[in-house]
């Protein structure tokens, strides 16, 4: 009996978190002999042997004990690379992050209820506001269910960074600061950050122990919005999140050292849910073309955007949606899960709030008012500049591939997600005339505190089946084949990688483990090859599958003559974002688009071809 009831019980969100398995740390040969592997379709002969001695002498030497040292600090740690990946990959890292590692998206409810029309955005925007806070009431009642890959629970830890979460910077190292409590824990902040027109507003959005209504959200919207159309734009402090971070991390020292009130705003702010951008814009999108969506989104108004808070809701005036997010605390998927369920309440109730109209007296909204000095003003507007700059370089498209999806791919009993990764493969060989260093995002949430691994796409597997598809002389069995070999391969990484048996992680502690004991950088990171196959954060293509869902996000490309590839991928198509700078000349997100919609069509012919 007792079984029964216990698999009755619905499953909090929490409650496998102290029962995860840590992350392991492979084996020094096994991540060695991947790393040769994965830099062999980069190097002449010469150049490999030499890579080749370059590790073994690695592997015998200081390699070994730097391997000894990772093992201690994993017996000392549930997730041995957690603290280190969330300080080198984020807090330490001093570019902009709004641009350069800030991830946003385009909200796909113009799909079906909330398509691009006048007049409707704060009513839209309070139903959207309602539902996002019935998600936070879920994580804090621990009502999310837990989720898995098959019968293994997920990490959901990232899932407590959603909200009342925001980035601090600092003239070094910046801090993530999460205000964030599950009822069980404890209080947890209520209130809203709404920016509009330069200016900052907060309100609860609690009263008498419930949450707002939409139509008392649609109260306060109004009234904010109201206020700013006929009063002066407001300063816009907000852009100075959009500055290099140690100039960011000054001027915030500043903003403080003149009013005590300022830093009191600040903290309101950090400590907030989240925060509901008022767009003054209307990028027009359709399902076959996000891309003014995306665009705006990801390098829209500053004033109007905290870009260190783990969540911007922005709101645009023809009705459609975006968001824009801090990188540091959490992974896009919960970000995904979270609008893919706001995807399926919009749908359900066909975008209208069906509940009572009745508003309850309670506190208008209350603005937010820095005081700032000439400086300030400066600061704000040099960091307008470079944003502006930045954001005009950045070219950003976003597409349906609407020939063919999931369903025709799995019809030939190939895995939809390698299918598109071998097609940016082929894409790229055309294009650059070989073969482009390449990071797909492996998941590692089935261990304590895991995030991410890096799946490295570009084999050689992959290149021989380039090669193949290049090859005039080659007929279709031999393409096939080439094509099975490469994607057996692919799946085989990708598996490996998720079960914690990748290497980059492994190297980049053992890189770190050396940097922190003042070593000099062993020579294995010093090899031009390294860098050449993506090593050290020098990926050509960063990619990542969104997921099967509704929703889709971009981010800029990983280096300057590099591409950003983003996809969800669905049973009759496939949309696709994708990125690129246009100070760059070799590079172009359109022909990257093109290339790829042919080597769909080429695959999907060999396919067929094949099986007759």
């Amino acid at each position: 009996m007792a079984n029964v009831l216990s698999e009755s019980l619905p499953e909090q969100t929490f409650q496998y978190q102290s029962s995860l398995p840590p992350l392991p740390v492979p084996s020094l040969e096994s991540s060695l002999n991947k790393y040769l592997d994965a830099v062999h379709p980069f190097a002449s002969e010469e150049e490999f042997k030499a890579t080749v001695d370059v590790v073994r002498k690695f592997q015998e030497g200081v390699g070994k004990e730097l391997h000894q040292k990772l093992l201690q600090r994993a017996k000392t740690k549930k997730n041995w690379l957690e603290k280190w990946w969330l300080d080198s990959a984020y807090l330490e890292v001093r570019v902009p992050s709004q641009l350069n590692v800030n991830f946003a998206g385009p909200g796909p409810y113009l799909e079906h209820w909330w398509p691009p029309a006048e007049g409707v955005y704060l009513q839209r925007a309070s139903l959207n506001a309602w539902f996002t806070l019935q998600y936070w009431d879920l994580i804090r009642t621990e009502k999310l269910a837990p989720q898995k890959a098959g019968k293994v629970p997920l990490d959901m830890d990232q899932f407590r960074m959603l909200f009342c979460t925001c980035k601090v910077p600092g003239v070094q190292k910046d801090t993530i600061y999460n205000y964030f409590s599950t009822e069980r824990e404890g209080p947890c902040p209520s209130h809203l950050v709404v920016m509009c027109h330069g200016r900052i507003f907060t309100f609860d959005a609690i009263c008498d122990g419930q949450i707002l209504t939409p139509p008392e959200l649609l109260r306060q919207l109004s009234y904010i919005k109201e206020r700013c159309e006929r009063e002066p734009e407001g300063e816009g402090v907000a852009a100075l999140t959009s500055e290099e971070r140690t100039r960011w991390a000054k001027a915030r020292e500043h903003l403080i050292s003149i009013d005590p009130h300022n830093k009191t705003i600040l903290e309101t702010i950090q400590s907030s849910l989240f925060i509901i951008s008022l767009d003054e814009t209307k990028p027009y999108s359709t399902p076959e073309n996000y891309t003014n969506l995306t665009l705006e989104a990801l390098t829209g108004n500053p004033t109007i955007r905290w870009g260190d808070k783990s969540y911007n809701a922005v709101v645009f005036s023809d009705g459609t949606f975006g968001s824009i997010c801090d990188h540091a605390p959490y992974d896009a998927m919960v970000l995904v899960s979270m609008c893919w369920y706001l995807d399926q309440q919009i749908k359900a109730t066909e975008g209208k709030w069906k509940g009572s109209d009745a508003v309850r007296p309670m506190p208008l909204p209350e603005e937010l008012v820095f005081t700032v000095d000439s400086q300030v003003q400066r600061d704000i507007s040099l960091a307008k500049k470079q944003y502006m700059e930045t954001a005009q370089d950045l070219q950003i498209l976003c597409y349906a591939f609407t020939a063919f999806g999931k369903a025709a791919i799995r019809q030939k009993k190939l895995h939809p997600d390698t299918f598109v990764q071998l097609a940016v493969q082929l894409a790229y060989y055309r294009i650059h005339k070989g073969p482009g260093s390449c990071y797909e995002t492996a998941m590692t949430r089935k261990f304590y505190h895991g995030r991410t691994e890096t799946m490295r796409p570009c084999t050689q597997e992959a290149v021989n089946w380039c090669k193949a598809m290049l090859d005039p002389t080659c007929d279709v069995s031999a393409k096939r084949k080439a094509m099975l070999l490469a994607f057996h391969r692919h799946n085989t990484l990708m598996a490996e990688a998720q079960e914690g048996r990748g290497f980059d992680r492994h190297l980049f502690g053992l890189y770190l483990i050396a940097k922190e004991e003042g070593r000099p950088t062993p020579e294995l990171f010093m090899d031009p090859l390294y860098t050449k196959s993506g090593g050290g954060g020098n990926f050509v293509l960063s990619s990542s599958l969104v997921g099967y869902t509704t929703v889709l996000g971009a981010v800029a490309p990983m280096v300057h003559h590099g591409y950003g590839f983003f996809y969800r991928i669905r049973d009759d198509r496939i949309v696709i974002s994708m990125s690129a700078w246009k100070s760059c000349h070799q590079t172009d997100a359109c022909t990257l688009f093109n290339n790829f919609s042919s080597s769909m069509h080429e695959m999907l012919h060999v396919a067929t071809m094949s099986q007759l």
